[in-house]
């Protein structure tokens, strides 16, 4: 097996009271995109810094290639490529200039350096505007440039930071296809984004941080299994053995306790608009709540065997071969499919469920 293309042991950093970074460790192998993400201030352009030798780390190490790596060492730098957050392409320069600028500082001169660029600029899209001021470009032009100034020297290792923040939907595709584009050419990618969707997307490595520490590092499988896969079943005359009839279905894990649907709960104002997750059951809204029959308890209350709908959640390892199952369960006994909802595990609700829901400023 090679070495890891970067590896991060035990990374500390403080900005006065402040701790950026507590504690982190992450290794990177070759030939992989790895995903970094975390809400605002988590520490992931501090990490990214420190690992690309931009910043000095208050204690732990990096490693680079199988190698102790520092920001004093030159030649390791020239083997990674920094796509930042904040624009680092210059406004007064042509996008020619701004890569044969990048170029030169990364040790290029003379035909390959000319060869490079006219690449670079091919592969971005640029090539008919590589004689503009980079001032005039569009907000996705300019994130392409400073893609291309990124690779120009074709580093061994590239840091993308939220590469396609405000850009336009042909502009953030163009970029996502170049990213895959590089990294099936064998180049290793460190990706972060807040599009959770590009992540989940190009990465099966993926790291969660949030106020300085890593909080998961995992496959995107592994990740998505800390949630369930739900079905959530609502039916009218259901029997009493319906539950157990439903647990028996092969690929059922669990089915809890039947409830009664609800509405939308209420907020002073009015109600409130749905929400991810929410059920409300097809018949709910055009039929008056005491319409059904008493569940046999008495009372007019929800009970098993009552003509009033019942939901069932049902965990599920997956959806589709279930489905099907499910409809002949409730055809069998009788009961009456009022709705079917499904819910699978998305690296959105991971992410929240791992940082929480706060807003982040």
């Amino acid at each position: 097996m090679s070495e890891p293309v970067l590896e991060i042991t035990d990374i500390r950093k403080r900005y006065g009271t402040t701790v950026a970074l507590d504690g982190v460790s992450l290794t990177v192998e070759a030939g992989e995109v790895f995903g970094l993400l975390g809400p605002n201030g988590a520490g992931k352009t501090t990490l990214l810094s420190i690992a690309a030798g931009l910043t000095r780390a208050d204690g732990g190490s990096v490693k680079l290639f199988g190698k102790p790596f520092t920001r004093d060492d030159l030649a390791a730098r020239h083997l990674i490529g920094m796509g930042t957050q904040d624009l680092s392409i210059y406004p007064d320069l042509t996008a020619r200039e701004n890569l044969r600028f990048f170029g030169k500082l990364y040790g290029l001169r003379g035909a390959r350096l000319g060869s490079r660029v006219e690449d670079v600029l091919a592969a971005v899209g640029l090539t008919e505007r590589a004689d503009d001021r980079a001032g005039t470009f569009s907000g996705g032009m300019k994130r392409r440039l400073n893609l291309a100034a990124a690779i120009v020297h074709e580093p061994k290792l590239l840091f993308l930071d939220e590469p396609t923040t405000g850009v336009d939907p042909q502009s953030r595709n163009h970029i996502f296809e170049r990213v895959k584009a590089l990294n099936a050419a064998g180049l290793t990618v460190i990706y972060t984004s807040h599009y959770l969707e590009e992540v989940q997307a190009l990465c099966k490595r993926i790291a969660v941080i949030d106020n300085g520490r890593v909080r998961a590092s995992d496959t995107l499988r592994g990740l998505l299994s800390r949630l369930d896969t739900t079905i959530r079943v609502t039916a009218a005359n259901a029997p009493g053995d319906l539950r157990q009839r439903l647990e028996a279905i092969p690929g059922v894990k669990r089915v809890g306790e039947p409830n009664p649907p609800t509405p939308f709960p209420k907020k002073e104002g009015g109600e409130r608009p749905p929400e991810l997750g929410d059920v409300l059951p097809a018949r709910e809204a055009a039929t008056p709540p005491n319409a059904f029959s008493p569940s046999p308890s008495g009372g007019g209350g929800w009970g098993v065997g009552s003509s009033q709908p019942l939901t069932f959640e049902l965990v599920v390892d997956e959806i589709g071969p279930v489905l099907a199952k499910v409809a002949s369960a409730c055809a069998a006994t009788g009961a009456e499919l009022v709705s079917v909802t499904t819910r699978e595990p998305t690296l959105e609700r991971v992410f929240l469920h791992l940082t929480g829901r706060e807003l982040r400023d």
